[in-house]
């Protein structure tokens, strides 16, 4: 169990901005930054990240917290998990205190846990294999060196080699306590009936360990290298819990402060190309690993950048199953350009004859846009016959039709135009047929707005101008809780007292019942702070690891946007935070004085029952005087 003295170092060094920054690419926007929601699809940036009070906000999906809530939120990790991640990323030791799981504890265990844990242990051994045994450095660690990669490179990508004896890391696990069920469930080990003792998957090959996002090993891909053996040369780890293919990039762990930094991502199709170019220097690209590109794998990188240039070894076949990735990446706003390398060479092979200048210098210059490259490999094919001509650009057009920006789609048109002499307006009319083929047979998705208050206002509905102001109590505790105001009593003597203090005595006056059930539980959880001596405002709430109360506090502590400098032209205004102390006052009685008017309602729907109703009236005389008062606090006009 991590120390909570490590929790606050932990909390105390890392940098929000610096954790989701490996994530989605961050723009400044005044004191904030902005980005692409990792969470949802989304054209415009709702995702605000604030470097002075540490937290992020979702406003497209109403997420929030601190880095660790963010950790937990992408990666799916537990707490623990999150806090031990951030503590290998800034180097911070972790100390343990002694606790002992129970048995129940330890039955409970998640599967999806053994299943991270066991290929870890895959992991060491593979590495261990190539690098500590003779047979692995006279066949493993001998091919990645006749493939000219150096020491740091092979240690980088985590490489690795599985033995030739048949169950080898099988009985290596089971001696380690794994069962036969996890060993199967991973796909490392198979179990068939003629062989009760197991199969290795990976037997006889090199192992590529294949990363989440954050490092974590999810599967294998792995090469054989005897020519002269019947099976997949390549062979990869089948889906699991943890690794589902088609979400994933080869090399985007190590990639991806690269990508970011560029602002251009390089699409490879080996697990070889994407350590090659490392190997050159050249770190911002990732492999899909030889499958049709999914739109969970483009998600991932337009978390970090919009410019992918595709790169290709000059395969026809590959070439034209390219296409489909152009329309694609096209249909998620990307920008793309694309490069065939000459013949015989690929991304691994031409990194390793030429130096890094000259490669990076290649790519730059010779990569084409997706009009270019359609049209020069559409058109080879067409030769001069002009109905294959028309054809080509029919299908060029059909890939503008997948941009979402209308701007974009009539700049491209007019390059279309200007390429093949063509009339803009006969490409505006195919681009318009284009649409509606591609959009034949669907609907657009309909999805449920989920509402960003919870006083909503709509057709009969009016809002409780009681609970707004509820609301506007609970956020000033844990925007300004800690704060001090200095206040005078009835015979004018000064006293201090926290916003905190000072509002929970106002709402434990005339028995007031909280309405919201979640401001219940925040100002429960403030209660029982102030009982134990401790200010609980927003940062606290971050600590208890609840989506709902993290969310919320996130919306109060981020505001979406920030006013622009008023003051070069001599305009001043004041900050809410300049104003608390008359703030909270100003908001104390206006909540007071609602909470009156709703008690002068509740007596007058009484009235109507049978019975002496003096009382009743005599309270509604003592209300609307009460009220009267309050109203001449606030300078109102009557």
């Amino acid at each position: 169990m991590i120390s909570k003295a490590t929790i606050d170092r932990i909390f105390s060094t890392i940098r929000v901005e610096e954790i989701i920054g490996e994530y989605v690419q961050l723009k400044r926007a005044g004191s904030n930054f902005k980005g692409l929601s990792p969470f949802k699809d989304e054209k415009t940036p709702s995702f605000v990240v604030s470097p002075s009070k540490q937290i992020w906000k979702d406003f497209s999906t109403g997420k929030g917290g601190s880095a660790i809530t963010f950790l937990m939120e992408i990666e799916s990790f537990t707490y623990p998990e999150a806090l031990r991640h951030a503590a290998k990323k800034y180097g911070i030791e972790i100390e343990e205190t002694v606790f002992e799981p129970s048995e129940e504890q330890k039955a409970a265990q998640s599967e999806k846990e053994l299943l991270y844990k066991i290929h870890e242990v895959a992991n060491d051994y593979y590495q261990q294999q190539m690098h500590e045994t003779a047979e692995g450095r006279a066949i493993g660690y001998a091919y990645f060196k006749e493939r000219e990669l150096k020491d740091e490179i092979i240690r980088k990508f985590q490489l690795g080699y599985s033995p030739e004896q048949k169950n080898a890391f099988t009985t290596y696990a089971l001696d380690k306590g794994y069962s036969k069920e996890i060993l199967e469930k991973s796909g490392l080990s198979i179990f068939p009936e003629h062989s009760p003792g197991g199969v290795d998957r990976f037997r006889e090959r090199v192992i590529f360990p294949i990363h989440s996002f954050s490092g974590r090993v999810l599967g294998f891909g792995a090469r054989i290298l005897k020519n002269n053996v019947k099976t997949a040369k390549y062979l990869n780890s089948p889906e699991t819990e943890i690794y589902h293919k088609s979400a994933v990039l080869y090399g985007l762990n190590q990639s991806k402060q690269a990508i970011s930094r560029k602002n251009l991502c390089l699409l490879v199709e080996g697990y070889m190309d994407v350590i090659a170019l490392h190997q050159s220097g050249i770190e911002h690209v990732v492999s899909s690993s030889g499958t049709s590109l999914t739109h969970d794998q483009i998600r991932l990188i337009k978390r970090l950048t919009e410019n992918v240039t595709i790169l290709f070894d000059g395969d026809e076949a590959g070439i034209k199953a390219s296409f489909r990735s152009i329309d694609m990446l096209l249909s998620q706003g990307m920008n793309i350009r694309l490069l065939l390398f000459p013949d015989g060479d690929d991304p691994d092979s031409f990194a390793r004859k030429h130096p890094q200048e000259y490669t990076e210098h290649y790519i730059e210059t010779e990569a084409k846009d997706f009009i270019d490259f359609k049209s020069e490999i559409l058109l080879r094919d067409a030769g001069k016959d002009p109905i294959k001509t028309a054809e080509a650009i029919r299908d060029i057009v059909k890939s503008v039709a997948y941009v979402p920006n209308a701007l974009k789609q009539e700049v491209y048109l007019k390059e279309i135009s200007a390429r093949f002499g063509l009339s803009e307006q006969s490409l505006f009319s195919e681009l318009g047929i284009q649409k509606q083929v591609k959009q034949q047979g669907t609907r657009p998705e309909v999805k449920p707005v989920k509402p960003s208050m919870e006083v909503v206002q709509g057709p009969g509905q009016t809002i409780d101008p009681l609970l707004v102001l509820e609301e506007k109590l609970v956020e000033l505790m844990l925007k300004y809780g800690d704060q001090i105001v200095e206040r005078r009593n009835e015979a004018g003597e000064t006293y201090e007292i926290t916003v905190i203090e000072e509002i929970l005595a106002h709402l434990g006056e005339d028995e007031y019942e909280i309405q919201s059930p979640l401001n219940q539980r925040i100002v429960q959880e403030i209660s029982e702070g102030i009982a134990k001596s401790e200010l609980r405002s927003g940062h606290f709430f971050f600590s208890l690891m609840d989506e709902e109360l993290t969310g919320k506090v996130a919306d109060v502590l981020i505001n979406p946007h920030e006013n622009s400098d008023w003051s070069k032209h001599n305009i001043f205004f004041q900050k809410e935070e300049e104003v608390v102390p008359k703030l909270v006052h100003d908001v104390m009685i206006r909540h007071k004085r609602e909470f009156v008017m709703a008690m002068i309602r509740k007596i007058k729907n009484a009235l109507a029952e049978d019975g002496d109703q003096t009382e009743n009236y005599m309270k509604i005389v003592k209300l609307n005087e009460l009220r009267k008062e309050m109203d001449t606090v606030l300078y109102r006009i009557l």
